[in-house]
Formats: structure tokens, C-alpha cells, sequence
């Protein structure tokens, strides 16, 4: 990958293949457990077992006042604003229609990234041609038409479109603003700060009169505490200090695709040639926004070659300075 070398790669690979998983997992705890103590609970748990394993290990607390307040908007930002209310959406919207509104996770995260002063996004014509390519290949594999969004019910694409506009921000956020401590303890304490928080609403709310934990409301609990939480946010959150937040932002891109390839090899469910052109669509957008980072990189770098080549310093003898002005 041009961006993405190494752990970071790693990293990027695993939220991609361990959230695209997480949309069932959700769809089968919402169905048995109030939302926002399903939630917020499971990060919760999820923030104290990856702080307790961190701190094991040899990881420490941050020591800066800053980082705390950093890591406690950001987890208020992706968790409390996001993937809560990502949660809570899927009472009222199919699965299809809502990874649909997710993926534009990628269209926010560049557009804050672009926008936003401090960090290396840049929302070229390349960019946005391969975040565009992304949304039909997506629309295509959901297979929802216009007609079928406008007459959802509308609490789901609000709840989903304000969730992805959260967590790009909070992405973005972490991005601009780095903190001394490690990705695993930053992770935690942004599970922990973003679970309480929603766990509260919930409270607030009454939820409580309507938990009933079942077994399948604990197995969807127990999957997403450890593949979703622990290892898919935790890579997640290295993967954002090693790479652009719009490169990063395209897992929403690649998950549905894996989410289409679980539910084939697991659930027999039947897989189209309408389906492997929206995967290709999908994953060649990735690639495109990838390369397109890496050729705005070789221009600067060619450019500014350029730019010292051709410039007269009073320094410059006469020698050095009739070359450069030949060579222009």
C-alpha cells in the first residue's frame, strides 16, 4: 500500500476485517439489549480489560493534563457520538441501508482533513474522484436505490449520518493533536471515558427496566468487547498515528465488502455479479485514493526540487547563477 507499510498496514487490515464483522454482532445485541447500555457497557468492559492488559505489560498512565483532556474528546467524539448512536440506529434501519450512510465515514473524515488546518490531507480532484468511486461501489453492493432512503424512516440516516460525522471529526482531532502515550493505554482510556458517558444516557434514559441479558445478547456482547473494542479500536488507533486519517477513513470502504464475503462463507448467502463488480469498485477505490497520496508527494517533492534548483541566492557565484538561469 503506498501509505501503509508495515505494523500500520497491519493494523489498517485488521479494523478491516474485524469491524466489518461487528454490523451483525450489533444487529443481534440491539435486538435483545437496550441500545445505549448495550453500548456503552461494551466499551466500557472492553477500555478496563485493554487498560489492565496495557498497564501488565509495562504501559503507563499519561503524565500531561493535555493528553487526558485529548484522549477524553476523542473517545467522547468516536464513541458517544459515533458508534453509539450507530448502535441505536440500527432499531429503525437495515443493515444495508445503514452501511451505506457509514461509508460516508471516508467522504467526512476527508473533508475534515482537508479543511482543517494541521494535517497532511489534501481533497484534490484525485481524492474525491476516488471517494465518489467508493459511494456508488458501495450503493451498488447495499443495492439501496434513492427511493428506499427517502422513505426510510428517517431517525436511522440522522442518527447514522451525524455518527459519521462525529467520528471523522474525532479523528481528525486525535490527528492534530498527538499524545505521549501509547496507542494501547490511549485506546483504553477513550473506551472508558466514551462507555461511561453512554452507559449514563442510557441510565438516564431508564434502559435499565428493559436489560434482560440473554445468552445471545451476551455472546454479541463478549464478540464485540474483543474483536471489535479490544483489537479492532486499539488497531485503530495506531493505525491513525501512522497514516493520513483519509487514508485510514477508507476502512469504510472495505467493510461491507468483508461483511458480503462472512456472510457467503458462513451463512450461505448468495453472492451476485453485482457483488463482485461492487467490490471491485470498492476496493479500487482505496487503492485510488492510496496512490493519489503518494503522487501528490512525489510532485511536492519534485516541485520544491524544482523551485531550489531554479532560484538565485546572493550567495550563488557567477558560475551557479548563469546555470540556473539556463536552466529555466
Amino acid at each position: 500500500m503506498a501509505a501503509l507499510r508495515g505494523k500500520a498496514l497491519v493494523a489498517y487490515l485488521v479494523v478491516c476485517v474485524f469491524w466489518g464483522s461487528t454490523y451483525l454482532a450489533i444487529r443481534v445485541g440491539v435486538g435483545e439489549l437496550p441500545p445505549f447500555l448495550f453500548a456503552g457497557l461494551r466499551f466500557l468492559i472492553a477500555g478496563l480489560l485493554l487498560m489492565g492488559l496495557a498497564l501488565a505489560l509495562g504501559d503507563r498512565l499519561p503524565r500531561r493534563a493535555g493528553d487526558w483532556r485529548t484522549l477524553a474528546i476523542v473517545g467522547l467524539f468516536l464513541l458517544a457520538g459515533g458508534n453509539a448512536f450507530v448502535v441505536w440506529a440500527e432499531q429503525y434501519t437495515p443493515s444495508g441501508v445503514a452501511s451505506l450512510f457509514v461509508v460516508t465515514v471516508a467522504l467526512w473524515m476527508a473533508f475534515f482533513d482537508a479543511i482543517i488546518p494541521g494535517g497532511s490531507g489534501d481533497m484534490n480532484w484525485r481524492v474525491v474522484a476516488g471517494l465518489l468511486l467508493g459511494f456508488v461501489g458501495t450503493s451498488l453492493l447495499v443495492g439501496a436505490s434513492p427511493a428506499e432512503l427517502l422513505h426510510a424512516d428517517l431517525r436511522g440516516p440522522l442518527a447514522l449520518t451525524g455518527a459519521s460525522a462525529s467520528w471523522s471529526l474525532g479523528s481528525v482531532y486525535a490527528k492534530r493533536r498527538p499524545t505521549e502515550t501509547s496507542p494501547y493505554i490511549g485506546a483504553a482510556v477513550q473506551m472508558i471515558v466514551g462507555g461511561s458517558a453512554v452507559a449514563l444516557l442510557g441510565t438516564g434514559l431508564g434502559e435499565w427496566h428493559a436489560w434482560h441479558l440473554t445468552t445471545k445478547g451476551l455472546g454479541a456482547i463478549v464478540y464485540l468487547v474483543i474483536f471489535g473494542s479490544i483489537l479492532g479500536y486499539s488497531a485503530y488507533s495506531y493505525a491513525l498515528r501512522h497514516a493520513s486519517a483519509t487514508i485510514v477513513g477508507t476502512y469504510a470502504y472495505v467493510n461491507p465488502v468483508i461483511a458480503v464475503l462472512l456472510g457467503w462463507l458462513i451463512l450461505s448467502e448468495p453472492v451476485t455479479a453485482r457483488t463482485f463488480l461492487a467490490m471491485s469498485l470498492i476496493l479500487g477505490a482505496v487503492i485510488w485514493i492510496q496512490l493519489s497520496h503518494k503522487l501528490r508527494r512525489a510532485v511536492g517533492l519534485a516541485d520544491r526540487r524544482t523551485e531550489s534548483a531554479t532560484t538565485v541566492s546572493p550567495s550563488d557565484g557567477p558560475t551557479v547563477r548563469q546555470a540556473k538561469e539556463v536552466s529555466t
